[in-house]
């Protein structure tokens, strides 16, 4: 997948970014070129290198048309949680959004919303929790074109149902 300047681009556990150039650079005797990424939730820049970027997962920003499955996912209640310990859990959970998938990610959220329910979430947890809603906030917003409190407050009424 070929990004141009201007084109916005998701970076897996790290959110939608926009291009800001392409690089070429001398790395240990080989020219590479970079994607020169600034994610738009914290303003870090990252190079990615374009030979790599299909590999490291970084992807468009999801289709509009897809946002409403996100969402059903979100809305899903009957799911059988894992009953092991919280550090298994928030391992796979990270592993889960380290895939850069959002509909990935809006299972961890979705799992972490339910499991708040039952008991309180560990420090890690609600981190995690924190993390997975901002990184689905963000993409979302970006796709169809809202400010992120609309879509926050869809994903509040999403989870008061």
């Amino acid at each position: 997948m070929a990004f141009k300047v201007g084109d916005m681009a998701v970076y897996p556990g790290h959110g939608v970014g926009v291009i800001e150039g392409v690089e070429t650079r001398d790395i240990a005797g080989t020219r590479q070129t970079f994607y020169v990424l600034k994610i738009l939730e914290n303003g870090m820049t990252i190079m990615v290198p374009t030979a790599n970027a299909d590999a490291i997962g970084m992807r468009d920003v999801v289709p509009m048309e897809e946002v409403d499955d996100i969402y059903a996912v979100l809305m899903e209640r009957d799911v059988e949680l894992d009953k092991q310990t919280w550090n298994r859990r928030y391992r796979e959970y990270m592993a889960k959004i380290k895939t850069g998938s959002p509909y990935e990610v809006a299972r961890v959220l979705r799992d972490l919303y339910i499991l708040k329910g039952d008991k309180n979430l560990s420090f890690g947890e609600r981190k995690m929790f924190d993390t997975a809603k901002g990184l689905l906030v963000k993409e979302i917003a970006v796709s169809l074109k809202k400010d992120e409190s609309v879509i926050d407050a869809r994903l509040l009424e999403i989870f008061s149902d």
